[in-house]
Parts: structure tokens; sequence; C-alpha cells
């Protein structure tokens, strides 16, 4: 089954599974998940069409693969992929700019 949503003026169709549809992630919903997401970040998971449980599940493959290995799930793919390496993108660049706080750096001696 294929649905519709209001996007933009125009309507996108998204897959249902199980007779439910799926609702792509809003701005809000980015924001909610992924803590630091500059504007362009946001757009580029908007982007993607996926769905909140796409998010979560690219969120659970970055914070840690050995389980999702262990219980025989496919790598990421699709969708999923493209926020894997997104978030993953996202991440470097918060390791490059180091602490937050110059005063919250340790003391070197």
């Amino acid at each position: 089954m294929v649905a519709t949503i209001g996007f933009g003026g125009g309507f996108l169709p998204v897959q249902s599974r199980g007779g439910q549809s799926m609702q792509r992630v809003s701005r809000d919903d980015v924001i909610k998940a992924v803590s630091g997401a500059d504007d362009v970040t946001i757009a580029q998971i908007i982007g993607t069409g996926a769905t909140a449980e796409e998010l979560a599940e690219a969120q659970a493959w970055l914070a840690n693969d050995e389980p999702m290995i262990n219980d025989l799930r496919p790598l990421a793919q699709g969708r999923v992929r493209e926020l894997v390496d997104i978030l993953s993108e996202l991440e470097q660049e918060g390791d490059e700019e180091g602490p937050a706080d110059p005063g919250s750096a340790p003391a070197v001696s």
C-alpha cells in the first residue's frame, strides 16, 4: 500500500508496512533525535526520505554495530546506510572540534 503526504506544495509517496503508514522524519524529529545537528545536516537527513524508525536504526548501527550483527541483521542499506553516512560525518566533525569549553580542557604540566 502506498500513501501520500504533503511536502512543500506537492505530495510524496510513503510506503506502508502492515497497514500502517510510515511518516518521514520532520525537522522536529531530527532535532530531538540528533543533538548538535546543524541546518545542513538536518536538511540532508530529511532529504533521504527516511522514517523515524530508519533514523533510530541508523543511530543503533553507529552506537554499536556488534549487537546488530549478532542479531544476524544485514548491514545497513538504502536510506539507513545514507543516514549512517550522514551521522558518522557529523560525529567526525564533532570530534575534530574538540571540547566545547576551552576551560574544560585538561591542564598540561
